[in-house]
Formats: structure tokens, C-alpha cells, sequence
């Protein structure tokens, strides 16, 4: 594929989505869209450097802009919000599914910001480590540290929050 103009319309085409998600995670629908549509500018600007997968270093892209524009003081719990509005509706019976939501978006909320990245680019995106770590921008080796401790962190927080509603009742 030597032609410049249908390589990125391919990779827009392929990837849009993915980083459109990306960015509603860490941000508001406005700036989400911002964040994707500077990405792809910066994207079409180094072409030639864009390396294979594409996918990790997108993401990472968007990362490193989304960086720049948030208020690290709200994103805890503006995600735990954003992740509410994403999931899924549920099947079967609604309040065992209301409760068991709830307790993974209350351990959700409790978790920084690096654990839910790690989580979410290895769970949601499929990323493998390696990937993850570029868009992390840290080495593979932390960042399997880093998600290690994430999903401890998570399975804490999720028992914690089981034995409150448990005792709840």
C-alpha cells in the first residue's frame, strides 16, 4: 500500500472507534472527539513513522494529548461514571445485576488512574502487554507490575465492597 491518502483513510476507518472509546473513558464527549480528530492529524502528519499494530501507539497518542487537557482531580470518578453509561444493559434478574454492577463501579472508583488504564487497555482493548506498556509509556516488565497490582487492587476493592453489602443486608 504506497499510497499515502489510502493508508490512513484504511487505518481511520479500522481504528476510529478504538480511539473514540479510548478517549470517552478520561473525558467528556466534546473533548473525546477533539483528542481523536488531533490524534489522526498527528497520525496523517507522521505517516511514515505510524509503526505495526498501529492500534497501541494510537492510543498512545491519544494518551499523551488527553494528558494534557484533564483536571486530574476529577478523573476517578468521572470514569467510574463514564464506564456506568458504557456497560451494558443487563440480562436476567435486574437487582442482582444492579448490585453486582454496582459494586464494580464502587471498586471501580476506589482504584487510581494507572490500575483502571491497565485494566481497561488489557480487558476492554485486548492489548497485549507489550502494547499496553508503549501506550502507557512505560516497559513491559512495569507495566506488568502495574497490572498486577491493578487487578489485586480491584479484587480487594470488589471483596470489600461484597462484605458491605452483605452486611447491609
Amino acid at each position: 500500500m504506497d499510497h499515502p491518502q489510502q493508508r490512513f483513510t484504511e487505518l481511520y476507518d479500522r481504528h476510529y472507534r478504538n480511539v473514540l472509546g479510548y478517549a470517552l473513558l478520561r473525558a467528556e464527549r466534546q473533548a473525546a472527539e477533539d483528542v481523536v480528530s488531533e490524534t489522526f492529524l498527528i497520525t496523517w502528519r507522521r505517516l511514515r513513522e505510524v509503526p505495526d499494530p498501529v492500534l497501541p501507539w494510537l492510543l498512545g497518542v491519544a494518551r499523551n494529548l488527553l494528558r494534557k487537557q484533564q483536571d486530574s482531580g476529577l478523573r476517578g470518578r468521572a470514569l467510574a461514571a463514564r464506564l456506568a453509561d458504557l456497560a451494558p444493559a443487563p440480562e436476567g434478574d435486574v437487582a442482582d445485576h444492579v448490585t453486582g454492577r454496582a459494586t464494580a463501579l464502587a471498586a471501580l472508583a476506589e482504584l487510581g488512574d494507572n490500575d483502571v488504564e491497565a485494566l481497561v487497555l488489557v480487558s476492554w482493548y485486548g492489548l497485549t502487554p507489550a502494547e499496553a506498556a508503549r501506550v502507557a509509556g512505560c516497559t513491559v516488565k512495569a507495566f506488568n507490575v502495574r497490572l498486577h497490582r491493578a487487578r489485586r487492587r480491584l479484587s480487594e476493592a470488589l471483596d470489600r465492597d461484597a462484605l458491605t453489602l452483605e452486611e447491609q443486608r
